[in-house]
Order: C-alpha cells, then structure tokens, then sequence
C-alpha cells in the first residue's frame, strides 16, 4: 500500500510524531521506493484508464503532483502531451529519470516543471487537468483547496475537464492495526532484501477532517534483520469538493468514479 491508510485513532502529537521527516522528502525511503510501493498497491489499477477516457485523443494534460512520473509516462504514451507539475525535488528527480529511459517521440511528449499547484500558472490551457492519488488531500481544505481548483480552471479550456483523486473519509476514520511492530506491508526488493511499511502512529481530528500519521519504512535482509528506518509523517485532509470547485468556475461532471474501494475520482467540468 502506497500511501496507508490503515492505522489506529488516537489524539495528540507525540515524539515520534514531531521526529519523522516528511513524507516524500529527500532521503526518505518513500520517495527512493515510491515506484515499488506504488506498483504493490492494487487499489490503484485502471486510474490510468479512467484518465485517458477524459481527455481527447492527442490532447493536453496537465498533472498536478506527477510525483515519479507513473502518470505522467502512461499517458504520454497514449498519444498525449503531458506536462507533470511537483513541488518535490526527489520525486522530480525519478521523474526526470523515467523521461530518460522513454523512447524519444514518447519522452518528447512530456514536460516536468517544478511548482506548488496551489499559485501555478503556466499561461497555456490544456484539455484536461488532473490531481491524482490523493495530491489535493496532502494540503489543508480551505485556502489552498480554493487556489488548487483555481489553478485548475486557470489552465482549462473551455468545456474542459479537471479530475482529482481523494480519499474517502469513512475509510481515514477506520481503526488499522493494533500492532505497530507487525508491517502492513512487505515487498521483496531485487537484490534478495526487503521493504517494510509499519503503522507507528495515528491520529484523526474531527471538524477539519485531518488524519497524521507517522509511517516507518525499513529495509530487511534475508534474515529479518532491520539495515535501515526512515520515519516519515504524512498528512492528508480531505472534504467535499464540490463547493470549491463551483466557487472557481467548476461544475461536477458525473458520479465520482471509485478507485479501489478507498478513494473517488471526482471530475469536474470548466463552466
């Protein structure tokens, strides 16, 4: 599982929680081995699909939060030209390293900016704006969701559509593993050792809908024996985003679309 969300509800922030690093920072074993964790999570098979069908053949993308550029290589080689947008260097960095190893007409498709979705403008529109596995939930609701979905609309054309992914709130308030000591995930890596993903800490605030989270990554050898730990804390926020998106000129296209049972694609269309 990617980014869990499975853990236990408890209040406060503790020691452990104030000492992890940030999700996705530099060093940090969720961006080395996000590509790996990511490809181990089922619950995000077919978003791919589900983005492609929204855009017209040979259209303009724009993805907010391209992280290691999954997305962002997928579709270009669809036949789309794909600008991938992060505010993460790391993530940027393999992202860049996926571009080199694509074939040139694919690679020549794709663009990687470095940005923040909440004040980018690129001054060119684009068919289809997306937010994928959970991007918008890493910032709070409120102000920056306000200036994410005006971002949006700032760089759709007319009639164009904007989908981002969220988690469901049901799901952020389930209790997870009563253990912390026992991984909640365990992928055998290339070289005979082993990634481990534990649930440390967890803690969801009512009212503004806010879950923290500390999530240990750990590197094992054959033999179970821990070589390496990176704490890291990660924080999502989630809400309805529908009033937002109509205050920056956005109308809920359709249904959300479910993604693996823990998330909705919520597509919006530019008024």
């Amino acid at each position: 599982m990617a980014r869990a969300l499975i853990a236990r509800n408890g209040g406060g922030t503790s020691a452990a929680m104030a000492k992890a690093k940030p999700y996705y920072a530099a060093g940090s074993l969720s961006a080395a081995y996000y590509d790996l964790i990511t490809d181990a999570d089922v619950r995000l098979r077919g978003d791919e699909d589900i983005y492609a069908a929204l855009a017209p053949p040979g259209g303009a993308i724009l993805e907010l939060g391209c992280g290691s550029g999954r997305l962002t290589a997928g579709l270009a080689g669809r036949g789309f030209q794909v600008v991938g947008v992060d505010i993460a260097a790391a993530m940027l960095a393999q992202a860049e390293q996926r571009l080199a190893a694509l074939p040139p007409d694919i690679a020549g498709r794709v663009a990687l900016r470095r940005g923040d979705m909440t004040a980018l403008d690129l001054k060119r529109p684009f068919d289809l704006v997306i937010c994928p596995f959970f991007t918008l939930a890493h910032v709070p609701t409120g102000a920056a969701w306000a200036n994410t979905f005006a971002t949006a609309t700032r760089h759709l054309s007319a009639g164009g559509l904007a989908a981002f992914h969220l988690p469901r709130l049901e799901i952020m308030r389930l209790p997870g593993p009563k253990d912390p000591d026992r991984p909640v995930m365990d992928v055998p890596l290339p070289d005979g050792r082993r990634l481990l993903l534990f649930v440390r800490e967890r803690s969801f605030r009512e009212g503004i809908n806010r879950l923290e989270q500390v999530l240990e990554y750990a590197i094992a050898d054959a033999a179970g024996r821990v070589l390496q730990r990176s704490p890291e804390r990660l924080t999502y926020y989630v809400g309805d985003p529908v009033a937002p998106a109509a205050k920056a000129g956005l109308t809920l296209d359709r249904p959300p679309i479910d993604l693996g049972g823990v998330g909705d694609i919520w597509v919006f269309r530019k008024i």
